[in-house]
């Protein structure tokens, strides 16, 4: 099954095979399974581009098996709920683990092909998204974050993100999106200028997504002023990011002091990737498994060392950084296992020095704490060094191997006991 394949998962044969008839007509190529067990085998060979769902099912029914696709990481295309008989409450509680819409039994047909026109679209556009918030990890910044958005959510006033480039700041945006209504994000800044009520009407009761509004010219500030004072009108939630520092903004003459005092009134800082190390592991293998998943790369794994050398690297591009590199080191492996020299040959071509207060350590934790960040970045960094090879790391640190496995495994480092070749 390709990944342009649309999934139909219901146990009435009559209702799967007119389904598939239709959208066979319309130029689909589609898949067909009567029940949970089924559409899990063919959900795990691929990822369909849209799944429609069959709510009453005799083996599982189908918002059990959404649930269970969401908990898995496995609901990164859109799920479409039918059903001849489920009650408002079913849909809602659908809805809000992850379904795109919800389809009434009988489908008229104008409805079902508009609902799939909307849902391939909506999929499209999250393929490029090979991370959402709900998997940025669980460290204690991501956890301060999600609460955070979560506190805003109600609160209708423009919200600014900043924080470093490349952090992450459409994900956080994205929080904010509610099913079945809109997602705007210009192409191109000018449009903010030509057409603010074009944007405004494309966007009505959904969001307005707008990065980097610390480099606009002075003519695009106009626009997005304007824009501002429009917002009611359509019920807009404008979310607005910003890489550039607020106190070079304020010093810079072409900058509309009014527009960053209307934006600033409600802002949220987003954390950087080097400050949720504990995270790097899981956010480079979930990069990699969708983008296998996804096509864009040939499918591959890392090796145990070739995590730790991500882990211990710091990140400055964020997020973004992150993903292209992953991306590059799937593309040019020649093995289907990723290892710790190809990693470092990548990431030395971005090492630079860095004073010991920018290197993503905590130094208001207390000691202890602290000591263990330290020695767990300094074991890890001379596993990748050694690619594994357990024994010279050993000689390397100046630890008989018991000693060396005991002390990884009390600060929670990653390793195999295996010995490479020299």
């Amino acid at each position: 099954m390709r990944s342009s394949d649309i999934l139909i998962v219901d146990d009435e044969i009559g209702i799967r095979e007119l389904l598939s008839e239709i959208l066979q007509d319309e130029g689909y190529t589609v898949a067909l399974a009567e029940n949970a067990e089924t559409a899990r085998q063919l959900r795990h060979q691929t990822r369909p581009a849209l799944v429609l769902l069959d709510i009453w099912m005799p083996d599982c029914d189908g918002v059990t098996l959404l649930k269970e696709w969401a908990k898995a990481g496995l609901l990164n295309m859109p799920v479409v709920m039918m059903s001849g008989h489920a009650s408002i409450d079913t849909a809602v509680e659908a809805t809000r683990i992850g379904a795109f819409d919800f389809l009434e039994k009988p489908i008229s047909l104008q409805k079902l092909l508009s609902t799939v026109q909307r849902a391939l679209k909506y999929g499209d556009m999250q393929g490029n998204q090979t991370l959402s918030l709900d998997r940025m990890g669980k460290s204690a910044v991501v956890q301060e974050l999600k609460r955070a958005l979560e506190r805003l959510a109600p609160v209708k006033a423009p919200l600014l993100l900043t924080g470093e480039p490349g952090v992450g700041f459409e994900l956080a945006a994205r929080f904010f999106h509610q099913p079945n209504t809109a997602w705007v994000m210009p192409t191109k800044p000018e449009q903010i200028a030509d057409a603010p009520l074009d944007l405004l009407q494309k966007a009505n009761q959904g969001v307005l997504f707008l990065p980097e509004i610390g480099s606009h010219s002075r003519r695009v500030q106009q626009g997005l002023l304007f824009l501002l004072s429009k917002l009611d009108r359509y019920n807009v939630r404008l979310v607005c990011a910003c890489s550039r520092p607020l106190h070079e903004m304020m010093a810079d003459v072409d900058y509309d002091k009014r527009l960053l005092t209307a934006l600033s009134g409600v802002m949220l800082p987003l954390p950087s990737l080097r400050h949720q190390a504990d995270d790097i592991i899981d956010l480079a293998q979930q990069v990699l498994a969708d983008l296998v998943e996804n096509k864009q790369v040939p499918p591959h794994r890392f090796t145990t060392a070739a995590l730790n050398s991500l882990r211990q690297y710091d990140w400055p591009g964020n997020l973004e950084q992150l993903r292209a590199i992953i991306k590059s080191l799937a593309l040019t492996a020649e093995a289907e296992e990723i290892d710790a020299v190809e990693v470092n040959r990548v990431l030395a071509q971005f090492r630079q020095d860095r004073p010991p207060e920018e290197s993503g350590f905590d130094f208001s934790l207390p000691l202890r704490e602290l000591r263990e960040q330290i020695e767990r970045r300094y074991f890890e960094y001379h596993i990748g060094q050694e690619n594994g090879n357990m024994s010279r790391v050993a000689n390397k640190v100046g630890l008989e191997r018991t000693h060396l496995y005991r002390k990884l495994k009390q600060l929670g480092v990653t390793f195999t006991r295996r010995v490479l070749e020299e």
